[in-house]
């Protein structure tokens, strides 16, 4: 069963858990190891990945006696395609875009001569 898109934004929502996420982009960590950075207990940090986990996020394995927890790429892909859907948003290339405005200020500028 795949989480819906409001499991997913609730699980963004909270900044440790994004955090955490971010820290699983490395590679796969130890439950500890997610706990070290933070100022919180074991129990706390717990519930954090509970609730990643719920949403589908990242998944977590027991080896040994240790329990490791991944990061699941795609679980984000549904989220994506959502917000994909507001294209109108696209990101600038300000490169072209300055490249545009010198073009138009350097064809501008013998006008503002010839007026002067």
């Amino acid at each position: 069963m795949q989480p819906d898109l409001d499991t997913v934004f609730a699980a963004l929502a909270d900044p440790t858990r994004r955090r955490i996420l971010a820290m699983l982009l490395e590679d796969d960590m130890a439950v500890t190891d997610v706990a070290e950075p933070f100022e919180m207990s074991l129990a706390g940090i717990s519930k954090h990945l509970t609730i990643l986990a719920s949403a589908g996020l990242i998944s977590q394995e027991k080896r040994g006696r240790v329990k490791w927890c991944k990061l699941e790429p795609d679980a984000l892909r549904e989220a994506s395609v959502w917000m994909q859907g507001f294209g109108q948003f696209e990101p600038i290339n300000l490169d072209a875009f300055e490249r545009f405005l010198k073009v138009e200020l350097s064809t501008d500028e013998p006008a503002r001569e010839d007026q002067a």
